[in-house]
């Protein structure tokens, strides 16, 4: 009888370790990837409708903080310029320093460097702009427009400005990687750009922030409900233990 005892409690002081450890590491993991969440990321209400269908008006985002020398063609930015107002806009990439961006050549296609651009994300489809335009970026420069080029207040309103509407690097604060509300999932980098020198810039580490904090709650919950079900399990054990046969009395 005292054997059984000792290794029922060496298997209840095991689980409670395990337990405990789970619940200890959950946490660091729920946590962790909250806190690194915060420090990569900021969120931002989209407030106009202009980069519909990406990003609607009222869309809350996640964008990841970048300087502006990390931001590449097909970029969905965050930036703030005085020449374009007060408040942070979002609009796309869709040209930096050197480019010769135009539009349209046939089949109403965007044209970087004389090479058309396929954009899919565009709420008018096969319009890249309602009207034709060309311009240079200079260095250091960045030319945005917005998906909805039928009612975009973007560089092409600017054209007549120093850097024909372009605003520098450093006017960018943040890259959308996702929409958080509503839940529609990451924000893709476009495949005509990644074509182009430079390519397309890599998506930040918002996946496993999740999944460290996904991981975290299962360790969490995992632990907590272990006590009660071995808790249960133990007594179950005893009970069948207790039993006395008839024929030793």
């Amino acid at each position: 009888m005292s054997g059984s005892g000792r290794t029922d409690d060496g298997h209840g002081r095991l689980g409670s370790t395990l337990s405990g450890l789970a619940v200890a590491v959950g946490c660091v993991l729920f946590l962790g990837g909250f806190a690194w969440g915060a420090v990569v990321y900021k969120p931002y209400t989209v407030p106009t409708e202009s980069m519909t269908p990406t990003v609607n008006a009222g869309d809350r985002v996640l964008a990841q903080r970048v300087d502006g020398g990390e931001v590449h063609r097909g970029d969905v930015v965050v930036f703030k310029d005085p020449a374009w107002g007060d408040m942070p806009m979002v609009k796309r990439v869709v040209g930096i320093g050197g480019d010769r961006i135009a539009c349209c050549e046939k089949g109403s296609r965007l044209t970087v460097n004389g090479k058309p651009i396929e954009e899919p994300y565009l709420q008018t489809k096969g319009l890249a702009s309602v009207e034709n335009f060309t311009a240079d970026v200079p260095k250091g420069q960045l030319f945005l427009l917005g998906d909805e080029r039928s009612n975009s207040l973007d560089s092409r309103f600017h054209l007549d400005d120093p850097g024909q509407g372009s605003v520098p690097r450093s006017a960018v604060q943040a890259r959308v990687d996702a929409i958080a509300w509503p839940m529609n999932g990451m924000v893709e980098r476009p495949k005509a750009f990644a074509a182009l020198p430079g390519g397309v810039s890599v998506p930040g580490p918002l996946k496993l922030q999740i999944s460290a904090v996904v991981a975290g709650v299962v360790l969490i919950l995992g632990g907590v409900a272990y006590g009660p079900i071995a808790a249960r399990s133990g007594r179950n054990r005893r009970g069948q233990g207790g039993r006395v046969p008839v024929g030793a009395r």
